[in-house]
């Protein structure tokens, strides 16, 4: 799909500053500021992964708004009749959605949406990218350090095939933090192009501790690594390895997270973690997603009838 300023589909298509006027939008929905979507559209939610931090706010983001919301259920939709991704929401779009929340199991599900006009939200793609995630993260950083310049982040865990590692990496670097990851070896990836370190160096050594879910359904077969207790013994955060994090430090997990695995459980709600903090802010973060589509594309209607 040639990239379009009314769809969100990936990080790289924002500059620096949309970033910030995002946050900037989600930080005012966080403060009570109101906007309501004009005539109330239908927005179409369909789910290919399973989900729920993403679909659920995405929903009630879209209910905050005054959309209406259709819930589509690929298990039970035409879909399971051999019905394709691009024919389903072009179907959506005739019926009369206008935008699509997207979640699918193919890395940029959305190139076969090219004949698509109206937004797409792209609420993960295989081991692509997690857009809207990023930005909950972003959020829930600068709320925490109002700048994201010299901070130091570590991402723990499954980076290969982690897409919010691949949205997060990039958006990271570009507003000026250091990124350095840690886990299993043969679970890195080069292209990401940031230092690989051993877990304790990156505990250490960082501001932000981002442990990242063991994705046990994208791997072709289980490791040795992928034992949960050696796994949390070699690469999770222990209650040990908390106690030597800066003071300041914070913890972060997209989820869904596996106690005992990637965090210990007496963390996941200790006094650093900002665990259910990013859940409460993927809310704001989505309303502001949605805002900037909905203006988006009500510009590009309006270019393509001459209006501009």
């Amino acid at each position: 799909m040639t990239q379009q300023t009314h769809h969100f589909t990936t990080v790289d298509e924002l500059s620096e500053g949309s970033i910030h006027a995002l946050l900037q939008d989600a930080a005012a929905f966080k403060e009570g500021e109101r906007w309501i979507a004009p005539e109330r559209p239908y927005v179409a939610n369909l789910f290919y992964e399973p989900s729920t931090r993403t679909k659920m706010s995405f929903e009630v983001a879209q209910k905050r708004l005054g959309f209406h919301v259709l819930d589509i259920d690929a298990d039970t939709s035409s879909v399971q009749k051999g019905e394709s991704l691009y024919d389903t929401v072009r179907t959506l779009q005739a019926i009369g959605a206008s935008a699509v929340v997207a979640r699918h199991f193919e890395k940029q599900f959305y190139e076969q949406l090219g004949g698509i006009t109206i937004p797409v939200i792209n609420a993960g793609d295989g081991e692509g990218e997690h857009p809207s995630q990023c930005l909950l993260d972003l959020m829930t950083i600068k709320e925490e350090f109002q700048t994201f310049a010299g901070l130091n982040v570590a991402m723990i865990g499954d980076i290969r095939h982690s897409r919010v590692a691949r949205s997060n990496i990039e958006a990271l670097k570009r507003l000026g933090a250091n990124v350095q990851l840690a886990g299993p070896e043969d679970w890195m990836d080069p292209s990401m192009r940031c230092p690989h370190v051993s877990v304790d160096t990156a505990v250490k050594q960082a501001d932000v501790v981002m442990l990242l879910r063991v994705q046990h359904e994208r791997h072709a077969a289980r490791t040795a690594s992928q034992n949960a207790e050696r796994y949390h013994e070699q690469f999770g955060l222990t209650e040990k390895r908390e106690k030597k994090m800066k003071p300041g430090a914070i913890i972060m997990h997209p989820g869904p997270f596996n106690r005992g695995v990637e965090i210990a459980s007496s963390l996941v709600e200790a006094p650093r973690s900002r665990i259910f903090k990013q859940v409460e802010n993927g809310v704001y973060v989505r309303m502001a997603i949605l805002k900037h589509v909905c203006e988006q594309s009500k510009a590009h209607q309006c270019a393509l009838k001459g209006v501009l």
